[in-house]
């Protein structure tokens, strides 16, 4: 009988401690090269919390991947603005508690109760950026190149490089018209098409995914571009200069959110603790050259950095910028149509 108690506690035993090891995990999707790994390996030292961390090079891979496995699998993901917003509209996001989000004073009121999150109930945001013009000094004046439509001056004819990215570059098309870069109206998003049509003789590339080492190398010397890719640029190559168009631009949001019917919730609360933690957001902006979204983290920066107006522009020059929000797949759709006509044209 005894050995039959003690072989019952040691199976009790064992279950309660996988148990305690399972509840100390915690599973993140993220944008590839966001969370540096020292940031990982961190958290875990400091919580005992062991943390799977997959990688995503889209908003649409990730979304696609979640539907896929029907959520399964994951506790936090890392949308941008838009896709925060289309998720939390199809019910795939779970409301945050604030209550136990004691770091949450940290952000920047400019990235909450956003167009995308009206009552910032599902974001988190991490760091953002602006979609500008970059231009090399060597051949380019900054003064002469102020707006998105000094571009299209056929002095620049097969020069430009703009990002492969249909919204990023309607967006400028659209503000160049004077409408959002939300806009649904198909009349309107035709008007963005011709508008572009006239400026594809100017571009020579298109390109996402490798802008900085573009604009080191001076394969392009002017165009489009986000501005931590400039900053990150600019250190090897001092001749670059960003502008904020006058005529309106983009802007995005990297975001935590937490999945619906996630498994590890307390734990991901913990990670969302600490990554609005400002030693922690400073080291992750610092790492990856993009701006913070928390306002104690900037604080804790190096004058040269957080006084950097590629980085941080002034509240003047902001206003100028639009987030963006989801516009829904018939409108989507409607994008891509025009952008494969544009891209086969080219």
């Amino acid at each position: 009988m005894t050995t039959f108690l003690q072989c019952v506690i040691a199976i009790i035993t064992f279950c309660w401690a996988g148990i305690a090891a399972a509840d100390k995990t915690l599973n993140i999707y993220t944008w590839a090269g966001e969370i540096p790994r020292a940031i990982i390996l961190q958290f875990e030292k400091e919580t005992g919390i062991k943390v799977t961390h997959t990688t995503f090079d889209s908003n649409e891979m990730m979304l696609t991947k979640l539907r896929a496995t029907q959520n399964k699998g994951y506790d936090l993901i890392e949308p941008s603005s838009y896709y925060i917003d289309r998720m939390r509209k199809q019910g795939l996001l779970e409301k945050l508690d604030k209550t136990k989000l004691s770091n949450y004073k940290n952000l920047d009121p400019l990235f909450l109760n956003t167009a995308y999150d009206p009552r910032g109930e599902y974001s988190i945001p991490l760091v953002w950026g602006i979609t500008g013009i970059f231009l090399n000094q060597d051949y380019f004046a900054a003064h002469q190149i102020t707006q998105w439509s000094d571009l299209f001056d056929k002095k620049y004819y097969n020069q430009l490089l703009f990002l492969d990215d249909a919204r990023e570059v309607f967006s400028m098309a659209l503000r160049m018209l004077s409408y959002s870069i939300n806009d649904t109206n198909p009349e309107h998003i035709h008007q963005a098409y011709l508008k572009l049509k006239e400026l594809m003789p100017n571009i020579r590339l298109f390109n996402s995914s490798a802008v900085a080492s573009i604009l080191i190398d001076e394969d392009a010397t002017i165009g489009m571009a986000w501005n931590g890719d400039m900053f990150k640029a600019y250190r090897e190559n001092k001749k670059l200069h960003f502008t904020f168009p006058k005529d309106g631009f983009e802007i995005w949001v990297d975001n935590f959110a937490l999945l619906k019917n996630a498994e590890h919730k307390e734990n991901a609360y913990t990670f969302l603790n600490f990554i609005m933690r400002p030693d922690i957001a400073k080291e992750i902006s610092s790492t990856i050259t993009y701006s913070t979204a928390n306002l104690e983290a900037r604080k804790l920066m190096a004058p040269e950095i957080r006084n950097n107006m590629a980085l941080y522009p002034t509240p003047d020059i902001m206003q100028h910028g639009e987030f963006q929000t989801d516009i829904g797949e018939k409108t989507l759709a409607l994008y891509e149509k025009y952008w494969e006509k544009l891209k086969i044209g080219a």
